[in-house]
């Protein structure tokens, strides 16, 4: 079973996060960050992923640290429920509209850690959360799972909708990019490694 679960606790926050790669989309997510929340919800919903997150943080400061950090963690336990990586598909990607916003996220999962955000929205709040949070977390994710990730935001005026097509089309390219392809065999690299 390709599952993981991974904490981390430092004066700022304390995550765990359990994953399932090969799950159903049944998510358990408490922060005290209820847009991000949200968010997460649709990443395990539309990614097929099996989520549990545990978060607490120094959000009477700003939600920075927690929203970093389970970016964090959740990218390391991805990279942990991958294994070698034999046999996944390695790459992923996905263009999504949602209303009048579109979005496209790829994704390679090459062991080697690039990130590109190409996203303009305005900085504000969405609940209690700063928008600036959304690229934040992914850098995170692409940093700690050590995964080349490309986010482009096509068309879209309405705040709450640029930032969650990005989660949904995130959520996409990485149920494609873990998924396990029928016909490879061994670790999808002519190098023979993905590191």
């Amino acid at each position: 079973m390709r599952r993981a679960k991974v904490e981390r606790k430092t004066k700022e926050t304390e995550i765990s996060v359990s994953v399932n790669l090969d799950g159903t989309g049944r998510s358990k997510i408490q922060t005290p960050l209820p847009f991000l929340s949200h968010m997460l919800e649709q990443l395990s919903r539309h990614g097929l992923i099996d989520l549990e997150v545990t978060a607490t943080g120094d959000t009477e400061i700003d939600g920075h640290h927690t929203t970093e950090d389970i970016g964090i963690v959740l990218g390391a336990a991805v990279l942990e429920a991958l294994g070698d990586r034999k046999g996944i598909r390695r790459y992923g990607a996905a263009t999504l509209p949602m209303d009048e916003a579109r979005a496209t996220v790829a994704m390679d999962l090459s062991g080697r850690p690039f990130f590109v955000w190409e996203v303009p929205i305005p900085k504000a709040k969405l609940g209690d959360w700063d928008s600036e949070l959304a690229e934040v977390f992914f850098e995170a994710f692409a940093r700690s799972a050590k995964a080349n990730l490309h986010m482009v935001l096509h068309a879209g005026t309405n705040l709450h909708h640029c930032v969650e097509i990005n989660f949904k089309a995130f959520a996409r390219a990485l149920r494609q990019a873990v998924e396990l392809d029928p016909r490879a065999t061994g670790i999808p690299s002519t190098k023979g490694s993905l590191d």
